[in-house]
């Protein structure tokens, strides 16, 4: 179970005499790391986004007869992690240790480790599924008489929620408060905000966020069921888009206060949440709650919505969210501030969305380019935020990152540059 205690923080309500939340002390983004569809670590991604070239594929997973395309990580088969968490072997945690091997992120950590000490380091992580592919090849293992699950099959480290940060947490040899947030797609962007909670409150002095999800049989069946999974690559913001092309891929980042951060890096400036609670699977049409996660993600970074040069949008490909999602911007925005999704190029990772959707948003701050997106041919012309179908150059001081869940469930993150 997490080593966290329960918290509660304040609802802010927007009143006519419009409260806004308390400015956010902005933190360092002192290292990070990425594994999806387009390769390992994140000169893959980057060099990618700047072929735009995608990494979706036909679906040949795991034997499903989906008409579909998928983001799948290759050469996980071959990747057992560490011997000495061989408990903890699974599909997910496969994800998470490439991650964490990638970018010299482990060595960041190991480096705050020694600065820090091990107990002040929180593991702040999201994923939505877990290991549930485990579960459901136990399944098909049954014992045909009894009906017993092998007696190999291990939930408490594979499929339980909490095993990510477990694993992770031994992995890099750390004894901090530790917890899981699942969320649906906004979970690894939700986990930035508990670790400024913590990091405010002096709980702790750095902490690993981030998180993974990988394919499984229950995604790749369960969307289709919805009717959301596309039988083509996704296409977010086309005017004949007909829904998701679904991913996997993990990636991690490394939160510490500016003063006491080696230099270098980026800044977190703000974060906005909120709860909508419109319907269980479909957002609000007018996008109501992504338009408060955005609006106190800029209140909490004390910059007017001008101020962003780019928005990576949720953008799934499905008529639904892209709609929504379109309202909600250009009501803040208006519609000149580029945006784009980069699901065509690495599907809808789910959980582990928020996270590389952010590092995503980092990388084209750091290389001064707008990423295009990807599949999109012909733009719906209801929509009218500045969808950006070609890679642009341009100088991106602040960043804003989208991430929409099933309930509602919304959080969008505020980047800037470091200097």
């Amino acid at each position: 179970m997490s080593q966290t205690q329960p918290w509660c923080f304040p609802l802010y309500i927007r009143h006519s005499s419009k409260r806004l939340p308390p400015r956010l002390q902005p933190l360092a983004v002192s290292h990070y790391s990425l594994v999806n569809s387009l390769g390992r670590g994140t000169a893959a991604t980057l060099a990618a986004l700047r072929e735009q070239r995608s990494g979706l594929r036909p679906c040949d997973f795991a034997g499903v007869t989906l008409e579909t395309w998928i983001g799948k990580v290759a050469g996980l088969e071959e990747a057992p992690v560490r011997a000495d968490l061989a408990y903890y072997d699974c599909r997910n945690h496969r994800l998470a240790q490439l991650a964490l091997e990638q970018d010299g992120f482990a060595a960041a950590v190991v480096a705050a480790r020694a600065r820090y000490g091990a107990t002040r380091i929180a593991v702040l992580l999201g994923t939505s599924t877990a290991g549930i592919l485990e579960t459901e090849l136990a399944y098909q293992r049954r014992d045909p008489a009894s009906g017993a699950l092998p007696a190999d099959f291990r939930y408490a480290g594979t499929q339980n929620s909490y095993a990510l940060a477990d694993f992770v947490q031994r992995w890099l040899g750390l004894g901090g408060p530790a917890m899981v947030v699942s969320s649906a797609c906004s979970s690894t962007a939700k986990v930035f905000g508990h670790a400024q909670r913590m990091l405010a409150a002096g709980m702790i002095d750095a902490a690993v966020v981030g998180g993974v999800d990988s394919l499984c049989l229950t995604t790749l069946y369960g969307f289709n069921s919805l009717g959301l999974v596309s039988s083509q690559p996704c296409r977010p913001y086309d005017a004949a888009r007909d829904g998701i092309s679904i991913g996997e891929g993990a990636g991690f980042a490394l939160l510490e206060r500016v003063d006491q951060a080696l230099p270098g890096g980026a800044l977190l400036l703000g974060i906005g949440e909120s709860s909508d609670a419109h319907h269980m699977s479909s957002p609000h049409p007018e996008g109501l709650g992504a338009r408060m996660a955005m609006q106190r993600a800029l209140d909490s970074a004390g910059i007017a919505a001008g101020a962003i040069d780019y928005i990576n949008l949720h953008g799934t490909a499905t008529p639904a969210n892209d709609s929504s999602e379109d309202l909600a911007v250009t009501g803040l925005f208006g519609t000149a501030t580029p945006g784009s999704s980069t699901k065509g190029a690495t599907g809808h990772l789910l959980g582990a969305a928020g996270i590389t959707e952010a590092v995503i948003s980092l990388l084209a701050m750091e290389h001064g380019f707008v990423p295009a997106g990807l599949n999109t041919a012909a733009r719906d012309p209801a929509l009218h935020c500045d969808y950006v179908l070609e890679n642009r150059a341009a100088q991106v001081r602040r960043t804003l990152s989208n991430s929409f869940g099933f309930g509602g469930s919304n959080c969008s993150l505020v980047f800037g540059a470091a200097d």
